[in-house]
């Protein structure tokens, strides 16, 4: 007998695709032959003249799948879909091609695992929010939601609303992002909740900060970045951001290597002199830098040997990237950034897999 389950959040940067790759890789292990589809889908990729959902790359990379668009990714609401869907539903079959896709799959594995997009009534305005498709393909769902109590709580029941109303069946409730110190009282209070709604809770995640470390090249792109130096870097994760004014309060540990260092073109070699120094006084086995960038308006010098160092960014491959934007700009930017998995992020990848390993059981999931 095939299952199928439908993998639903809250609302956006819950944790769902982190939710999603442990739950297949917890199944696979289980020796259960697992497919992957990400029926609707917002954010696409290029992939051999055809269009896909950034997760169903990210997935095929993880399962080792042949990528197929119309199969694990067969609906893209990309920009201006929904206005032509409006104009002229009737060219648009995007129920069928979401039936076809499940169809196909589900006769090729035992198990597949359907990933939702946004939150519960994204979709909506083609007929297609994720309680629409759980019901169209009859999956029960496991809702992820962020941690907490009367906000968790209350959260959970406004969006149950909806599936509630579909008729879909509710397979379990995981919780993310919960403070370690919190966790027991989480599970307490909303587990109680949850079971006098008959809903399994399936279990709970500590918050943990390693996935939320962006890479160089992430920022660069929210502060309008040019790379000037050393651009095989930019895949670096960042740990700390460092405005200069703040690196004489920086206590550098032997740990420390992801530190992003945002300084103007007037004090870099101030700042770059304070690096150095910290790294043979303390005898650090690496350099800190995950990277550094100089605010201002951006007309920082192509050739950078006009100040101190510069040996010691080639030399550790550091990258070098200017910003137009001053200081406080860069910080607000960086600071209101979403951190998502990606496949250039694969250690966080295998991160996920392992706190769904420890926190969550299978054995609950309420299949009807």
């Amino acid at each position: 007998m095939h299952k199928r389950l439908y993998v639903a959040a809250t609302n956006q940067h819950v944790g769902k695709t982190t939710c999603t790759l442990g739950l297949v890789e917890a199944f696979r292990e289980r020796g259960i032959r697992v497919g992957y589809c990400k029926p609707v889908g917002q954010d696409a990729v290029d992939l051999k003249n055809l269009q896909v959902d950034k997760d169903a790359l990210l997935f095929s990379t993880m399962m080792h799948f042949d990528l197929v668009a119309k199969i694990h990714s067969p609906v893209i609401l990309g920009p201006g879909a929904t206005q032509a869907f409006l104009d002229e539903p009737d060219l648009y079959p995007f129920r069928t091609n979401v039936q076809l896709a499940a169809s196909f799959l589900e006769k090729e594995y035992e198990m597949v695992v359907y990933e939702g997009t946004g939150h519960p009534g994204v979709g909506s305005v083609v007929g297609l929010s994720n309680a629409d498709v759980a019901k169209l393909i009859d999956a029960p769902v496991i809702l992820i939601v962020e941690g907490g109590i009367g906000f968790t709580i209350d959260r959970l029941n406004l969006c149950l609303s909806l599936f509630r109303e579909q008729g879909v069946q509710l397979a379990g409730v995981i919780i993310n992002k919960v403070r370690p110190d919190k966790i027991e009282k989480v599970q307490s209070y909303v587990g109680k909740k949850l079971e006098e709604w008959d809903i399994p809770l399936l279990g709970v995640l500590p918050y943990d900060k390693t996935l939320m470390y962006p890479l160089l090249d992430t920022i660069r792109h929210v502060i309008q970045g040019r790379v000037l130096a050393n651009p095989q870097g930019l895949n670096n994760l960042v740990e700390e951001v460092v405005a200069a004014s703040l690196l004489a309060k920086v206590d550098i540990s032997q740990e420390d290597q992801g530190m992003l260092l945002v300084v103007s073109k007037n004090r870099l070699n101030e700042s770059m002199e304070k690096i150095v120094s910290l790294c043979k006084e303390k005898n650090l086995p690496h350099q800190p830098l995950a990277g550094i960038i100089i605010t201002g308006d951006g007309r920082v010098d192509e050739k950078i040997g006009t100040f101190s160092h510069e040996d010691f960014i080639f030399e550790n491959k550091i990258p070098l990237i200017t910003t137009p934007l001053d200081t406080y700009g860069t910080a607000v930017q960086i600071s209101r950034l979403e951190v998502k998995i990606n496949i250039q992020t694969m250690g966080k990848a295998n991160r996920a897999v392992e706190l769904i390993r420890e926190n969550v059981d299978l054995d609950k999931i309420k299949w009807g």
